[in-house]
């Protein structure tokens, strides 16, 4: 998986990588049990500090799509709650996402449209 960061993304450099992170697991581009560089490896190679990345993978160990292991280093381990918290949680995500959305004058139509539209879009990146 190639991780690119906009340098010039009003979006904080951390947050950029946690999402392309989520999204190479989302697309099977990571796969459980994968070893992450280390901190300094990727700082170096994306040309960021150590606490970037360092703060981009405790997002991820809190959020629950990596274990730190001192020999490993940060591996993708997915840890699913119990169904019920993980809706609660994209619930309250997708809560502010439709009020942006309806803000903007975009229909409810248009909204299963796009959300359909991308679900298809990163499910079919997986078998590619």
């Amino acid at each position: 998986m190639i991780i690119e960061i906009d340098f010039n993304s009003d979006e904080a450099i951390y947050i950029q990588l946690r999402n392309q992170i989520v999204m190479g697991i989302a697309t099977e581009g990571l796969q459980s049990g994968e070893s992450l560089p280390s901190v300094r490896q990727l700082a170096n190679h994306l040309g960021v500090n150590m606490h970037t990345v360092n703060k981009a993978y405790g997002i991820l160990r809190q959020e629950g799509y990596l274990t730190l292991d001192r020999r490993k280093g940060a591996v993708i381990c997915v840890q699913t709650q119990e169904k019920n918290k993980e809706m609660e949680a994209v619930y309250m995500k997708l809560r502010m996402t439709i009020a942006q959305a309806i803000c903007k004058g975009i229909s409810k139509n248009e909204m299963h449209n796009l959300i359909d539209q991308l679900y298809d879009e990163i499910i079919n990146n997986q078998e590619e």
